[in-house]
């Protein structure tokens, strides 16, 4: 795949210029003093594409203060907040490369580089953050984290935004109502399907392009969380949602790897305890911000919100089993299993 080979050039840049094959300066040289050493300053860029409101935006914020009062001069954290810098699936390469040194992008994103993550977008695999938390944190979820370090990217955390919810030009209560439009999706294939099985439309697009597409009719509805579609005001545009709980939106917290293991022992432990303080801190809000943006959606009075019944979820369910039968052998049974198990 392209974006695979790119990241394998980018690999095989850096380990030319680890032997010598390029100029240029890095980190300080072997011969340097321990206090030369120490006064290193180290940049971290750190862009995403979604407000600083939403709980994505506020953890990152949250990163930034507490690692810089922790490290004074050693360590600047540089956030990029609403696609300021780039694109989400911009940042995957621009990680691989050193171009920036952290991200936070949805798991969604990550298909081209392992199937493995599409665990996440199994529709209505999670019943709520709760459950996903538990796959998490189970030693199957966990190992996920390190999957990409052959790529040069290394997980050390997944952060929490919350549960889909759907929103179109008309009430979309059971999967019939969904036939014909055209959906705004992300750069997924088992997002793909999941729509085509509803007789959707998908189109692919990045999040920043959404707000105009929906405006200008390019797409006529989207999937997202609450606190996305209040903050990216996606709820003047769509007169209807549905709260179906559909699936998940998450991020995989990743660093570029080499990066991240030429900083000093003392600032990456302390740096990987302030991300765990703040994952912790910011994943415990995120039910609660998504909820407070709902309530704030419906106040606007922009939009109709329905909340499905269970047994109207169950005729979504029923609708989109195929995306399992589909993918579930390429994700990979066991880990299917896995999170299933904790999803109880």
């Amino acid at each position: 795949m392209v974006l695979q080979a790119r990241i394998r050039a980018a690999l095989l840049v850096g380990v030319l210029c680890t032997i010598g094959a390029c100029g240029g300066s890095g980190a300080p040289s072997s011969d340097a003093t321990p206090a030369a050493a120490d006064a290193t300053l180290y940049v971290i860029k750190f862009p995403h594409v979604v407000a600083t409101g939403t709980p994505k935006g506020q953890m990152a914020q949250r990163f930034k203060e507490l690692a810089e009062e922790r490290f004074p001069g050693r360590v600047r954290v540089e956030i990029y907040p609403s696609g300021q810098l780039m694109e989400d699936t911009e940042s995957i390469e621009a990680l691989a490369f050193g171009e920036v040194q952290m991200i936070a992008t949805s798991v969604s994103l990550y298909d081209r580089l392992t199937q493995k993550f599409q665990v996440f977008d199994l529709p209505f695999l999670f019943s709520d953050l709760a459950a996903v938390e538990r796959f998490q944190r189970s030693p199957e979820g966990s190992a996920l984290l390190t999957t990409l370090t052959d790529s040069g990217i290394l997980g050390l955390a997944f952060w929490h935004n919350g549960m889909k919810q759907f929103s179109g030009p008309r009430p979309l209560i059971e999967p019939n109502d969904a036939r014909g439009l055209k959906f705004r999706v992300m750069e997924s294939d088992i997002i793909q399907a999941e729509i085509e099985a509803i007789g959707g439309s998908p189109q692919k697009m990045a999040f920043g392009e959404v707000f105009q597409a929906l405006q200008t009719g390019t797409v006529d509805a989207q999937e997202n969380t609450w606190s996305n579609i209040y903050s990216a005001k996606f709820y003047e545009v769509q007169p209807y949602m549905t709260e179906s709980n559909h699936g998940y939106i998450g991020y995989y917290v990743a660093v570029n790897d080499a990066f991240w293991k030429s900083l000093p022992d003392d600032l990456r432990a302390g740096l990987e305890a302030t991300l765990a303080e703040v994952t912790e801190w910011g994943n415990a809000r995120s039910e609660t911000i998504n909820q407070e943006d709902k309530q704030r959606i419906i106040d606007s009075g922009r939009s109709q919100v329905t909340v499905l019944t269970p047994e109207q979820q169950a005729v979504w369910q029923d609708a989109l089993r195929p995306v399992w039968d589909e993918f579930s052998d390429r994700i990979g049974r066991d880990l299917v299993d896995a999170a299933l198990a904790a999803a109880q």
